[in-house]
C-alpha cells in the first residue's frame, strides 16, 4: 500500500507550498537580534586582521620617533654604500645570531660564522638551528628584496602545505603600501607569524620585515640591505596590544639595534685604519686579503682564511702570525691546534 505523497529531497523547494515548509527558519530582519539557536553560532568576525586605518593612526602618533629612526638608518645606509662587502656579511651574521636567541636556537655569531664559511660545528641537535640561521644570513646579506617576489624570497617549496599564505601576504602588502616602510615591516612581521606555516616562521617573519624596511633607503640595494632589529635584544618583537603600542616597541627596538650596528662599524673602521698602517710594509696580496677576511668574519680559522683568500696554508699562517705579533688580531682558544683568531679592538 502506497504511503502519502511527500516531497523528495531533490524536489525544487520552489514547487513546495509555503505551509509545508514550516520547519525551515524564516528570513531574519537585519536590524533584529538573532533568536537563540539561530545559525551561525557564533557569527564570524568579518573585521580585517590588519586595519590600515589603525596603523595609519599609529604612524601619525609616532611620526617623531619614526623620523629619528629614518635618520639613523640613513646614516647606516650611507656608511655601507662605500664599505667592503665583508662588512655587510658581518652585520648579517650578528643580526642572525642575535635573532636566534629570540627564537630559542641561541647561536653565537662566531659559531654561525664558522658554519656559514666552512660548514663545520654542526651537531645533530643544532643542525636545524644552523640551517635556519644560515638562511637568515643569506637573505640579510644579499639577494632580491621581498617586494620583488615573496615566494622566491621565502624559498617556499612547490609542495608548500599552505600555498595560500603567500598570496594572502602579498595582498596585505598591497593594502598597506601607502604607509611608511617601517610601519609596513611591523605589519608584515605580525602577519607572517599569524598566517605563515609553522616551519621557521619566526625567523622568516623577522628577516622578511628587516629586508622590507630597508626599502626606505634613497638608493635601495646599494647600502644597508636590512634594518637591524635584534642586535640589542628582541625589544622590537615584544610589542603587545593595539597597533600604537606595537609600533612604539618596533621603532624603539629598531633604533637601538641600528645604533649598535653603527657602533660596530665605527670599531671596524678604526681597526682597519690601524691595520692598514701597521701592514703597509708587507708585500703581496695576502696581507690585504687577510684583513678583509677579519673584517667580514667574527672568528677566523686558518682553513677559513685559506678558502677566503685563495692563498696557501703556509702563506696564510705566516701572515696571521705577523698580524698577531703586531697586535692587530688575537688568538682566543689558547690551544696549539684548531686555533681561532679575532680582531684586537
Amino acid at each position: 500500500m502506497a504511503g502519502p505523497e511527500t516531497p523528495r529531497d531533490w524536489d525544487d523547494p520552489g514547487d513546495t507550498p509555503e505551509e509545508d515548509l514550516w520547519f525551515l527558519p524564516g528570513p531574519l530582519d537585519d536590524d533584529a537580534p538573532a533568536p537563540p539557536g539561530a545559525p551561525p553560532l557564533p557569527l564570524a568576525d568579518r573585521r580585517a586582521l590588519f586595519d590600515p586605518a589603525e596603523w595609519r593612526a599609529a604612524q601619525d602618533a609616532h611620526s617623531g620617533d619614526l623620523a629619528r629612526l629614518t635618520q639613523v638608518f640613513g646614516e647606516l645606509d650611507v656608511r655601507l654604500r662605500g664599505a667592503a662587502p665583508g662588512i655587510r656579511q658581518r652585520l648579517a651574521l650578528c643580526e642572525a645570531a642575535d635573532l636566534s636567541w629570540w627564537t630559542g636556537d641561541r647561536l653565537s655569531s662566531e659559531r654561525l660564522g664558522l658554519w656559514v664559511g666552512l660548514r663545520i660545528g654542526s651537531t645533530e641537535d643544532t643542525e636545524q638551528a644552523l640551517a635556519r640561521a644560515g638562511w637568515a644570513v643569506r637573505r640579510l646579506s644579499g639577494g632580491r628584496a621581498p617586494v620583488e617576489g615573496l615566494a622566491a624570497f621565502l624559498e617556499r617549496p612547490d609542495d608548500d602545505p599552505d600555498p595560500g599564505a603567500i598570496p594572502d601576504l602579498a595582498e596585505l602588502l598591497a593594502s598597506v603600501e601607502p604607509l611608511h616602510p617601517v610601519v609596513q615591516s611591523a605589519i608584515l612581521f605580525s602577519a607572517w607569524r599569524m598566517i605563515g606555516p609553522e616551519r621557521a616562521r619566526d625567523h622568516e617573519a623577522a628577516v622578511l620585515a628587516a629586508r622590507h624596511a630597508a626599502g626606505m633607503s634613497r638608493l635601495p640595494g646599494q647600502g644597508a640591505l636590512f634594518l637591524p632589529l635584534s642586535m640589542t635584544g628582541p625589544g622590537a618583537f615584544r610589542g603587545q596590544g593595539a597597533p600604537k603600542q606595537k609600533l612604539a616597541a618596533w621603532i624603539a627596538g629598531a633604533e637601538q639595534a641600528t645604533l649598535a650596528a653603527l657602533m660596530e662599524l665605527d670599531r671596524l673602521t678604526d681597526w682597519r685604519r690601524r691595520a692598514d698602517a701597521a701592514t703597509a710594509d708587507l708585500s703581496g696580496r695576502t696581507p690585504a686579503r687577510l684583513l678583509d677576511v677579519f673584517e667580514g668574519w667574527p672568528q677566523v680559522t686558518a682553513p677559513l682564511a685559506e678558502v677566503q683568500t685563495g692563498a696557501s696554508r703556509a702563506a696564510v699562517q705566516r701572515n696571521i702570525d705577523i698580524l698577531a705579533e703586531r697586535g692587530l688580531i688575537r688568538e682566543v682558544t689558547g690551544q696549539g691546534r684548531y686555533r681561532v683568531w679575532v680582531v684586537a679592538q
